[in-house]
């Protein structure tokens, strides 16, 4: 077999492989809206949320979050720095923080969202991605790229 028709040969099959890669890489992601729905946590356990379909989109409502959390480490601080005064006497206990999570198939994500950061009084935009079965949930404003990412694991 001549030296050229070998090296073709020889990439058409590394091509191959690479392609084989890309594929399982892929379906290594979310492949439906509804993965993202559960029970999820920070690794060094210092958050905790349940995410739900709220009809056209997606959204989480905190379980626990230690930043959240009075000196006594159980009661649930006030919303104080809430923008809208008549919810800053509110507790933070099971507050929908994220919402207008929508699947974007394209990117396969979830994009679109909203997230209330009670540590700030401050909403933000949001996205997530799954991979591999851990969330990265993405906080912005502007642009992602500028933004900050949280790992997650699902909670059995």
């Amino acid at each position: 077999m001549p030296k050229l028709l070998k090296d073709a040969v020889l990439a058409l099959a590394v091509l191959a492989g690479l392609t084989t890669l890309s594929i399982v890489s892929v379906f290594a992601q979310a492949s439906s809206p509804d993965d993202i729905i559960g029970i999820w946590a920070s690794d060094d356990g210092a958050f905790k949320f349940e995410m739900f379909d709220a009809g056209e989109t997606y959204a989480a409502r905190v379980i626990f979050a230690q930043p959240l959390l009075e000196a006594d480490g159980r009661t649930f601080k006030k919303d104080t720095l809430n923008p809208d005064p008549t919810l800053r006497d509110r507790s933070l206990a099971g507050i929908v923080f994220i919402s207008g999570l929508q699947w974007n198939s394209a990117n396969g994500r979830w994009e679109g969202g909203r997230l209330y950061s009670a540590a700030t009084g401050r909403t933000v935009s949001a996205r997530a991605t799954l991979t591999d079965g851990v969330m990265e949930l993405r906080a912005y404003m502007g642009t992602p790229a500028l933004g900050r990412a949280t790992m997650l694991r699902r909670v059995p």
